[in-house]
């Protein structure tokens, strides 16, 4: 096995690689897999495209990033336990004190709000910027042993009752006993293990940027479900500052794009101007785009194979808990390895069947959820909206409802 002391990087290497684990997808989820396992003492090879690194510790403070997540106390507590939640830049980092939900309509509004007093936390999420993430996982993988990071492209995957091997492009070969899928939703090992997948397009795109606000936001999240213009949802920055994600439709997405962050302002106005007053862009302006679509893996393990993180599935944004799942795929995935017989190595097939079934309810009741809200809101017949925005006002005054929503927010069961 590799007993390399340290992190360590190479570039398409052309001779033969082992190690307990490898994982395919050097992203968010990938990097925290990888530590993860080897924090637990296992050899780590962690494969994905040469990336840009930060080396510059000011370019954290240059702007904000436009790709934010707002994470949940699963993913809260596995980042404290890999040593990685203590490196994030706090001054970069918001916490999410309230969340108000409101639905369209001048006479049948609907209004839901969970805040973290009545939860009984500290906090209902944190509100986190990309690249923070990554130069906290980056900084932790370089000080972490029995990591090896190889860069370059992986064209065959094999697998035995013993191992699994993936061919490089260059013809190098990387063997172990457990291969993790953490390359995102068009997912190469996926598709070299023949999971199939249900496929769908919501006809929406998200749209990202952020905006300095004149009033207080409190750490108050907001969120808007419209009939025709999608759901919006402003998320608290440090400071007077919000991050928006728009889920809007194709059409309205295209013109969204050809405007300036001024004219994006204006529009949110007519949302948020009473909460939030005037908004303006955030320097340097920064708007990004993403396709909104639903992806359902038939299964999540193959022979010496797991899949983590939107490899897995991928879930609408409106509930902001694509990322929290990944989290969660990854710390139910090393859990069942660490719980695992004296006699089974990481791959065993019934280590990754307990994995499977520990996640197969969570993975299940957020895509129902997100599917369900983000179908039901997007339609513009009007008695459905109306009996919508009516569940919202008797969420809100249910408090033994609200507490179960809270819970499932949280990450808790």
């Amino acid at each position: 096995m590799n007993t390399s002391s340290s992190f360590s990087v190479a570039a398409s290497p052309t001779f033969p690689i082992q190690s307990d684990v490898c994982v395919v997808g050097n992203g968010v989820i990938g990097k925290a897999t990888a530590l993860g396992f080897a924090q637990a003492g296992l050899s780590v090879t962690l494969l994905g495209p040469a990336v840009a690194t930060i080396t510059d510790p000011s370019a954290l403070t240059q702007g904000w990033d436009a790709r934010v997540y707002a994470l949940n106390h699963v993913a809260h507590a596995l980042l404290s336990s890999l040593k990685v939640w203590d490196a994030l830049d706090a001054s970069r980092i918001a916490a999410v004190d309230e969340m108000v939900v409101q639905g369209d309509g001048d006479t049948y509004s609907g209004l839901l709000g969970f805040d973290a007093y009545t939860a009984r936390v500290g906090a209902l999420a944190w509100i986190i910027e990309n690249r923070n993430l990554n130069a906290a996982l980056d900084s932790a993988l370089k000080f972490t042993p029995r990591v090896r990071l190889v860069q370059g492209r992986a064209t065959v995957l094999r697998s035995t009752s013993e191992s699994a091997s993936i061919t490089l492009e260059n013809g190098g070969t990387l063997c172990a006993s457990l291969v993790v899928g953490a390359d995102g939703g068009q997912s190469w090992v996926r598709n070299q293990c023949d999971i199939g997948i249900d496929y769908r397009s919501y006809g929406q795109r998200g749209v990202v940027t952020n905006f300095e606000c004149d009033k207080p936001h409190h750490g108050v999240a907001y969120q808007w479900f419209t009939a025709t213009e999608g759901i919006v949802a402003l998320l608290p920055l440090p400071g007077q500052r919000v991050s928006l994600v728009w889920s809007a439709p194709e059409a309205l997405a295209e013109t969204l794009m050809r405007e300036s962050p001024a004219e994006i302002a204006a529009r949110l106005n007519v949302f948020c101007g009473e909460q939030l007053g005037l908004l303006r862009p955030v320097q340097p302006e920064q708007v990004k785009a993403f396709p909104l679509i639903l992806i359902r893996s038939h299964a999540i393990v193959a022979p010496r194979v797991a899949l983590v993180g939107d490899a897995a599935h991928v879930v609408h944004p409106l509930a902001g808990h694509g990322m929290n799942l990944g989290f969660a795929d990854v710390a139910g995935l090393l859990e069942a390895v660490a719980t695992r017989e004296a006699h089974r190595d990481c791959g065993d097939a019934r280590v990754l069947a307990r994995y499977a079934r520990g996640r197969k309810e969570d993975i299940l009741l957020m895509q129902l959820a997100t599917d369900s809200l983000a179908r039901l809101f997007a339609t513009d017949f009007a008695p459905v909206r109306m009996a919508l925005n009516a569940g919202l006002n008797l969420i809100d005054k249910l408090p033994v409802l609200k507490r179960i929503l809270i819970s499932h927010a949280l990450g808790s069961k």
